[in-house]
């Protein structure tokens, strides 16, 4: 039996398993293990020392995590993270991904079309309201009284103020509903990011892998009304090194996991969604490659959408090879078997007895409908940010007829502010490549549903999918220019006489197309959706009445803390040690992609001491929306940012495995480095350790690049 399906049967033994587990977890802040940490490394976080760095940490709106490191507002993350943000500020004649970007003072950071900051300020329990809405209920009328009551509640807590983000959030699949108010920063501002050859030095080949040698960072900064927003709450940065063994916190918002998914759910996901989304992103990255060597701006322009895609595929095929593991998944068969008999055993919580089977019906008709869901339904086809654009505005302006609680959940009251940010951003539009994925997803949705399929035939009539392509995207007037702004905003603010009054091509195409898509959401939401969300809810109750918080919930792009240690591992014999340095990045490049290093770092190798720690893994339990997280010491000290997993971690969707799941992070030490000896960076410095940043930038530094 292999580690993860170890782990996957001791989830059926909760309580015995507390200890085997070890370091797994994804914790809520206010039901932290603290006693646990205590036992196991000797010291226990109390409540201020948490709601310290809670408060302090931060996520990306978009994806990502984030924390405030100085009082005026300077937040750091990912370089990956805010790759599109670079993209969409660079420009055929200044591309800042190729040559980094700093500001040098703070009149250059310059603002993210798009780019939103969330901080946390409010948790409230609102379990109760929720379950009084759906009492007595199930299928479309369970739905339908859920929404209304959540977005009811998002819109009470916002009170119309554009500076706060709403969100309710199921937690336990269902067992707690917990209302989370964000503080907003809209206005982000690019301060510094390295060269993209750097921040992702290895490309695909070294992605998901250790050891690794990435710098992986950059900082903006959040403003309000046009100043450095005050942020009294922030992280201080640790500048010294790190020990094998060391106890470290990741704080951030892992985006999801399916550890207490059933059998049904795992098998769906493991025979149809999985391979099918896999194919799809096979075929995607080819055409992005193909249309990458066209010439140096489609390379430019590929760049960012092509690691985006190959991330994704290489996590999606690691997700799949754990769901095939034998041992694995006879494991998770085991411990539905042991929860079940639990709930059948006791009689207050029968009720959910029949939750499992409900779901692998709901699934069966998923499996019937899953090809018009993903193309009809818009999950797959129409690959374009412009028609995306024209849906948003033609359900933006029907939607909004509607009663609050009566609305598609992401056109509530709570949610409009960031969809029209999103549609007024001044991030650019390559129509090339919009011409070219929109060529793609039509073809491919020819190819699924059948060139005789009617709604295929009144897709494209006699046109070929470039033919369409080609027309809707050169003919449409919803750019991000100046123009194609002010058409949108015209649209956004004219409502559904205005909208439907539109002749442009990318407004008449939704409109064609949105009653059939409308449909099939409709009906996947009232006769699966519903009935997997309802049943979930009942496994959920029956599983919180036997275990309560002694477990921790599935993830939920919320804020959570792990716990772990410095630590490296065993793969086949070999030990595989914690740390990277400096001097093995050198060693590693090859002047060739995707080991070439930029000539900022080859001009400043002999600044740079060999033996500083590039990179480092620990046993912290995370997942994708990880990415950027702070990684801290006891002290509550950032030693690193979280960038990435190891291979073996690519299944922590379904079970952790304490032996080889590791988090990989770039050190604090190795960006204090960069930004002094690489990039001369002092006034970043500074604001990181103060004291420190004194002085003028070493002879060769790179120089400052902003527009």
């Amino acid at each position: 039996m292999t580690q993860l399906a170890r782990a996957a049967l001791l989830a059926a033994l909760p309580f015995a398993a507390s200890l085997a587990r070890a370091d797994e977890g994804m914790w809520t802040f206010d039901h932290f293990p603290s006693e646990r940490v205590r036992q196991r490394y000797g010291f226990a976080p109390d409540p201020a020392w948490l709601d310290h760095v809670r408060a302090a940490s931060a996520r990306m709106a978009e994806g990502c995590s984030a924390s405030f490191v100085s009082p005026t507002g300077l937040v750091v993350f990912n370089h990956h993270c805010a790759q599109d943000c670079i993209a969409q500020l660079s420009t055929a004649r200044r591309d800042y991904l190729a040559s980094g970007f700093w500001a040098r003072t703070q009149r250059e950071e310059v603002r993210c079309p798009e780019l939103e900051i969330d901080r946390l300020d409010e948790i409230r329990d609102v379990t109760g309201e929720v379950a009084a809405s759906t009492s007595g209920l199930s299928g479309p009328a369970w739905e339908e009284a859920r929404r209304a009551t959540v977005a009811g509640l998002e819109q009470a807590c916002g009170g119309g103020d554009d500076r706060v983000r709403c969100e309710v959030v199921s937690l336990y699949h269902g067992g707690v509903h917990a209302l989370y108010r964000y503080h907003r920063f809209q206005d982000t501002r690019l301060v510094f990011a390295p060269e993209l050859a750097v921040a992702s030095f290895g490309g695909d080949p070294d992605n998901f892998m250790f050891p690794r040698y990435d710098l992986d960072v950059a900082f903006v900064r959040v403003y309000e009304d046009g100043r450095p927003a005050r942020t009294d709450e922030f992280l201080r940065w640790s500048s010294g090194g790190l020990e094998d063994g060391q106890l470290t916190f990741v704080s951030g918002n892992p985006g999801s996991t399916e550890r207490e998914w059933t059998v049904a759910q795992l098998e769906y996901e493991r025979d149809v969604a999985l391979p099918e989304r896999l194919l799809l992103l096979a075929e995607q990255r080819g055409q992005l490659t193909e249309f990458r060597e066209r010439g140096p701006e489609e390379r430019r322009i590929a760049a960012d959408p092509l690691l985006e895609l190959e991330n994704s595929f290489k996590a999606r095929r690691g997700m799949l090879e754990a769901l095939l593991d034998r041992d694995f998944f006879a494991a998770r068969v085991a411990a539905e078997r042991a929860l079940r008999a639990e709930v059948e055993a006791d009689p207050n919580l029968r009720e959910a007895a029949g939750a499992w089977d409900a779901i692998a019906r709901a699934l069966e008709e998923q499996r019937r409908i899953h090809r018009r869901l993903w193309w009809v339904g818009y999950e797959r086809a129409f690959d374009s940010d412009l028609f995306r654009a024209a849906v948003q505005l033609l359900r933006g302006a029907e939607e909004r007829e509607k009663e609050n609680g009566a609305r598609l959940a992401e056109y509530a009251e709570a949610r409009l502010p960031e969809l029209r940010a999103h549609l007024l951003a001044r991030a650019p539009v390559h129509r090339e490549l919009e011409i070219l994925q929109l060529t793609f997803s039509l073809t491919a949705m020819r190819e699924a549903l059948g060139a005789d399929d009617p709604f295929v035939r009144k897709v494209l009539g006699k046109r070929s999918p470039r033919e369409l392509a080609t027309r809707l995207v050169t003919r449409t007037r919803l750019g991000t220019d100046p123009a194609g702004l002010a058409e949108r905003r015209r649209l956004w603010e004219g409502g559904r006489d205005t909208v439907d009054a539109s002749r442009d091509p990318m407004m008449a195409i939704a409109r064609l197309v949105d009653p059939e898509a409308r449909a099939v959401r409709k009906h996947f939401e009232e006769e699966v959706e519903s009935v997997m969300e309802e049943s979930g809810e009942r496994i959920a109750r029956a599983r919180f009445a036997l275990h309560g918080t002694s477990d921790y919930p599935d993830a939920t792009f919320t804020p959570r803390l792990s716990f772990g240690a410095v630590e490296g591992y065993l793969e086949e014999g070999r030990l595989v040690r914690p740390f990277t340095t400096v001097s093995g990045l050198f060693e590693r490049a090859t002047g060739r992609e995707p080991f070439r290093l930029p000539a900022s770092w080859l001009r400043a190798r002999s600044r740079l001491d060999p033996s500083t720690a590039l990179n480092f893994c620990t046993t912290n339990d995370i997942v994708g929306g990880n990415s950027g997280s702070p990684v801290v010491d006891q002290r509550g000290e950032i030693v690193g940012l979280a960038f990435d997993g190891n291979i073996q971690s690519l299944g922590g969707d379904y079970g952790f495995d304490p032996a080889v799941n590791r988090t990989v992070a770039v050190s604090s030490e190795a960006i204090l480095a960069a930004l002094e000896q690489v990039y001369g960076a002092r006034r970043l410095v500074e604001e990181l350790v103060p004291g420190r940043g004194g002085g003028r930038a070493p002879r060769g530094a790179a120089r400052s690049s902003s527009p």
